[in-house]
């Protein structure tokens, strides 16, 4: 008799709240609201309604418990919460609002796209609060593991998913991909990506790091597309290998330098129409030869070699896109069933795919542009302040 008291309690708690009927509630969350209301059978009064709607419910601050800081950039902070509605952790990206401009539109944008795109591979977007000093969006709450072909696959799934749908990332970087206790590997940070439905301001290498940015693009290219989000993926790809980054330049020259001192300076033969560029022919690169990527990441087995080979293409349109990168030999010991999951599914749903630790992993300490930041071994503590980065 009690359990179907307690069950009808739950029920009617849904109801008054609006709440979703699968939501669970916290443990001792009815007990309390039981002391503090009337009895069921009783309409609320407006005052006690009021009350409890601002106490917990979507669109609510005061649903969140903010717990430790993970991050903080120009316009964002992030913070680890936990939801009184599900007691599961949570991310809170809090962003600061100016008097005078409102929002930032990197902001409006990540919302307006991540509200429909829906995929297991990109990050969920819970909850929005929007107070007068601040945008609070509410994400699901991950941390980074490591085992690069069942990353790798992941990152492309997801981004073959956006491609699909005509949405560019534009900021593809390890920072923006976050992982939760599963493994599963989501895409964040959309503040920089593209629609047709959004208007968006001409590429800026300064926005962003340079790291990850195709050497079209560094050479003052706006006519791009989902290339642009590849040459990132080959970038990550080397960094999940060998622990360090590909090409860690400080200005777009050096940066330059660096992609030329490793695949070579490019050539009418290698990337027609480049001898014409008035921004390349202002640098006056020296000739470099290209060198094997296998000679700076020997972890690297054959087919792993040839999908980083066709990933970092000179010529845009050379580049193996995210659909076609699925079903490269490299992703052969992920099994067929990988090939046809729905947009929802992970992929740790297929049978004996599982993450093992990697007996390759090694420690390295390289500075991120503007700032140091430890790669490697790191504690749980650090671990977590690496889940968001603004």
């Amino acid at each position: 008799r009690y359990s179907k008291k307690k069950g009808r309690q739950i029920t009617d708690i849904n109801k008054r709240l609006s709440l979703p009927a699968d939501i669970r509630l916290p443990e001792g969350y009815l007990e309390k609201f039981a002391m503090n209301s009337p009895p069921f059978d009783k309409p609320m009064s407006r005052r006690l309604r009021r009350a409890s709607l601002s106490e917990i419910g979507f669109g609510k601050l005061e649903t969140y418990i903010k717990l430790d800081k993970l991050g903080e950039g120009t316009y964002a902070t992030v913070f680890k919460g936990r939801s009184k509605l599900t007691d599961n952790l949570v991310a809170l990206k809090e962003i600061r609002l100016e008097h005078e401009e409102g929002a930032p539109c990197t902001a409006i944008r990540e919302v307006s796209l991540l509200k429909d795109l829906k995929h297991a591979n990109i990050v969920t977007l819970h909850d929005i609060i929007h107070t007068d000093k601040c945008l609070t969006l509410v994400f699901e709450y991950l941390v980074r593991l490591y085992c690069v072909c069942i990353f790798l696959f992941q990152l492309l799934r997801g981004l073959a998913y956006c491609h699909r749908r005509k949405v560019l990332h534009r900021d593809l970087k390890p920072q923006n991909l976050l992982i939760n206790e599963k493994g599963e590997l989501k895409l964040a940070d959309f503040g920089l990506a593209r629609a047709k439905s959004v208007p968006t301001k001409t590429y800026s290498n300064e926005v962003v790091t340079l790291w990850y940015r195709p050497p079209d693009v560094l050479l003052g290219s706006t006519e791009y597309s989902t290339p642009i989000d590849m040459w990132g993926v080959g970038c990550i790809f080397y960094e999940m290998i060998t622990g360090r980054p590909l090409f860690p330049g400080s200005t777009v020259e050096d940066e330059l330098h660096l992609i030329f001192r490793i695949l070579g300076t490019p050539t009418e033969e290698t990337w027609p129409g480049i001898t014409t560029s008035e921004e390349f022919k202002t640098y006056n690169f020296p000739r470099y030869h290209a060198e094997p990527l296998v000679n700076h990441a020997p972890r690297i087995d054959n087919d792993g070699h040839d999908l980083l080979s066709l990933l970092l293409q000179f010529e845009a349109k050379k580049r193996v896109s995210a659909e076609d990168a699925l079903r490269h030999p490299y992703f052969r010991s992920l099994g067929e069933q990988v090939q046809t999951l729905a947009d929802t599914a992970s992929i740790f749903s297929v049978k004996d795919i599982q993450l093992q630790k990697d007996p390759g992993k090694r420690s390295s300490v390289y500075p991120e542009t503007g700032k140091s930041s430890k790669m490697g071994e790191e504690d749980e503590k650090k671990r977590e302040m690496r889940i968001l980065r603004i």
